[in-house]
């Protein structure tokens, strides 16, 4: 296959290697038995559906894709949180460190995030202040790698300069690293569900949808049913349902309309704070079933 590449920020990149199977070999390991030439290709996307549908995820396993990606330390470090993929990563004990560092651009400077320990708000900072942090995290950059340089010396240095497995210690976090990566499809949609996620650190979402969007045409089929059972759907947990059995008893069916959907929050509100009911659910189960209904 044609290798595709797509530029993320400034300094990093997407590439697609490879990938290796189709639908048709996902569809083939379903059946085992069967032939390509035995089935017809909406027979395909039945069972393709079906599997996705019901989890039954090893014929998608027959799939795999490998990516080489250029990327900020800290989104790698998220990255090998995916313990499912195969990786070699850019070695800074053989080779020196590149000068290139992630600085965010004023867009995605916002202040941290006042109910998400681990996230940003949405607004919040002046342009003035975003200008700051951006000239900050700057010259912390700039400083980290001059002592890099330092530390690793040239030749006009006796003994050479300091190990580079030491003077890396000094780069941040934002300094860019390399890795070729790869998973196969079942495990990739699964960390595309996670990373495309709008609780997502967003650099990490920019990778993941590039990654994604190349996958996607590759198999169209199960990319398709991952979007329908898994990517745009949600899941709700006992409670949750008992919830909305509830709220549907006790709205007739004729109030089913605009107006419903409208009163969900504060019907939902009620019903946390009603003392005779009792659904088992903590608060943030009930903030996150507002979610759910609000998308």
């Amino acid at each position: 296959m044609k290798v595709k590449e797509q530029t993320i920020h400034k300094y990093g990149f997407v590439r697609l290697i490879d990938i290796m199977g189709s639908d048709s070999d996902i569809a083939d390991a379903a059946r085992v038995s069967y032939g390509t030439g035995t089935r017809s290709v909406s027979d395909n996307r039945n069972l393709i559906r079906y599997l996705v549908r019901h989890k039954h995820t090893s014929p998608l396993e027959m799939v795999e894709v490998k990516f080489h990606l250029k990327l900020p330390i800290f989104v790698m470090r998220q990255l090998v949180r995916h313990r499912t993929a195969s990786l070699n990563e850019y070695s800074g004990r053989y080779s020196i460190m590149s000068d290139d560092c992630y600085v965010p651009e004023l867009d995605y400077i916002q202040p941290q995030s006042k109910t998400n320990n681990q996230g940003r708000s949405d607004g919040g900072l002046s342009d003035g202040w975003k200008a700051r942090y951006q000239e900050t995290i700057n010259d912390i950059r700039y400083k980290c790698l001059v002592a890099y340089r330092f530390l690793i010396g040239n030749e006009s240095i006796p003994h050479g300069g300091l190990t580079r497995e030491l003077a890396r210690t000094v780069l941040p976090v934002s300094n860019y690293t390399e890795c070729y990566w790869k998973m196969d499809l079942h495990n990739f949609f699964h960390f595309c569900r996670l990373r495309m996620d709008d609780h997502a650190q967003q650099e990490i979402q920019d990778y993941a949808k590039a990654m994604y969007e190349m996958v996607k045409p590759e198999v169209p089929i199960a990319a398709e049913a991952f979007e329908d059972y898994s990517l745009y759907s949600i899941s709700l947990s006992r409670m949750e349902l008992s919830v909305l059995q509830y709220m549907f008893e006790q709205f007739p069916l004729e109030q089913h309309s605009s107006g419903f959907c409208q009163s969900i929050t504060s019907y939902l509100t009620k019903l946390k704070k009603a003392e005779d009911m009792d659904f088992g659910m903590g608060k943030r189960e009930w903030k996150e079933l507002e979610e759910k209904l609000s998308k």
